[in-house]
């Protein structure tokens, strides 16, 4: 699990928060619940908004976070999930008339979703339901936790979490596999590769906190770039 550092301007910084060693029998899955009470009970820390990676977490895990501690986990959904869903993240939900809807937020209390009308050229002027249309609509959240959680899959905000910070990870990992050499060792033992993993993390953490100590400078080539050399006769 990684905690990105959306304070810091020059690149994206993520630093671990919590790394697990385990066999290769084990789903990533199961990690995510004991992970998230461990920055809870032991760091004090409480994320809004958890990206994952597709949509192997169950959705049990998912409204368990939503009901309990309000908050998203957002993943993809799967192939074979979104072809048994009636909802598309890349289309708007829409009125039983056909108005298309966008979403006005999600109320923790009641856990419901609330929609509006969306966009210039309205259809609700036209509705012969205009009269008794409230002009909202509400879903809830449980229908389908994967589609819409705390935050539905076909929101500006879903789509930017999912395609954009998600693809943030691999790069930062890059420095763990290749700088640290990771990439290239093989471990057989499982409580050599929980140090191993515990060094890392450490190198990585003393990595981010030079870097927000000691800022890059704003052109780090300086030194490299061509001058032009001044004489100073006499």
């Amino acid at each position: 699990m990684r905690l990105w550092i959306n304070g810091f301007e020059p690149f994206v910084l993520l630093i671990p928060l919590v790394s697990w060693a385990a066999p290769a029998s084990v789903p990533e899955s199961y990690l995510l619940k004991p992970s998230l009470c461990y920055c809870l009970e032991r760091l004090a820390c409480r994320p809004d908004i958890v990206v994952g990676d597709m949509g192997y977490i169950h959705q049990e895990t998912k409204r368990y976070f939503r009901t309990r501690w309000n908050l998203a986990v957002l993943t993809k959904m799967k192939a074979d999930m979104q072809a048994h869903c009636n909802y598309s993240p890349t289309e708007p939900l829409r009125c039983r008339q056909g108005q298309a809807l966008a979403w006005l937020g999600y109320d923790p209390a009641d856990q419901q979703h609330w929609f509006g009308p969306l966009g210039d050229e309205l259809l609700c002027q036209w509705c012969w339901h205009r009269s008794t249309c409230p002009g909202q609509f509400t879903l809830a959240a449980a229908e389908h936790e994967t589609f819409f959680g705390a935050i539905p899959l076909n929101t500006a905000l879903a789509h930017k979490l999912l395609h954009s910070v998600r693809s943030w990870i691999e790069p930062a990992q890059a420095f763990e596999k290749n700088q640290l050499g990771l990439k290239v060792m093989f471990h057989n033992s499982l409580r050599f590769c929980w140090a191993v993993c515990l060094l890392a993390d450490s190198a990585v953490l003393l990595r981010s906190l030079a870097i927000l100590n000691q800022p890059l400078p704003e052109e780090p080539l300086a030194n490299l770039l061509p001058r032009q050399t001044s004489f100073l006769f006499e």
